[in-house]
């Protein structure tokens, strides 16, 4: 099988030449070349292997990156009890569909919900601030409630606007 593999593909062979100082008979020529067979078969052999090992280390990597992308599918699918109703472009509902006809997803809701996931964990700095902010913003917001009904509030002389002042 192997044999067959490397006599199959094109090869660049390499042929070493011995140029000797030896004088020329007449019609002959003053170059003589020398192929080794042995060293053009190793040369061959070599390069099957060399290109089987690339070939292996591609596969590993693809293999690690399926691995990871299943992961990362699974935790993004874990827990999807909650129903968000959204519109998309055509660009986007494209992507929806190549994970769907690519079978790494069964559903538009899938991807969208793998999507939405790998967005999110791609911006977790960003998020993470928002998350403080908004933090921030509800003890504000806390606070002014809490000075709210601490102070009494003011008393007037008028009566309150009922609506029924205004001619109509």
């Amino acid at each position: 099988m192997e044999e067959q593999e490397y006599l199959n593909q094109e090869e660049v062979v390499e042929v070493e030449v011995e140029v000797t100082d030896v004088p020329a008979a007449e019609g002959e020529s003053d170059v003589t070349v020398e192929a080794t067979e042995e060293s053009t078969e190793e040369k061959i052999k070599e390069n099957v292997e060399a290109k089987k090992e690339k070939a292996a280390h591609h596969l590993k990597d693809a293999l690690r990156q399926v691995e990871s992308f299943g992961q990362a599918l699974g935790e993004a699918l874990q827990g999807r009890g909650n129903v968000v109703m959204v519109r998309v472009n055509d660009e986007a509902l494209n992507h929806l569909d190549m994970l769907v006809e690519a079978e790494i997803t069964k559903s538009r809701s899938e991807s969208a919900a793998f999507l939405i996931n790998e967005g999110i964990t791609a911006n977790e700095l960003l998020f993470d601030r928002i998350r403080n902010i908004t933090d921030q913003i509800s003890e504000l917001r806390e606070q002014l409630r809490q000075q709210v009904k601490l102070e009494p509030a003011p008393e007037t002389d008028t009566e309150p606007f009922t609506g029924d002042e205004l001619d109509v």
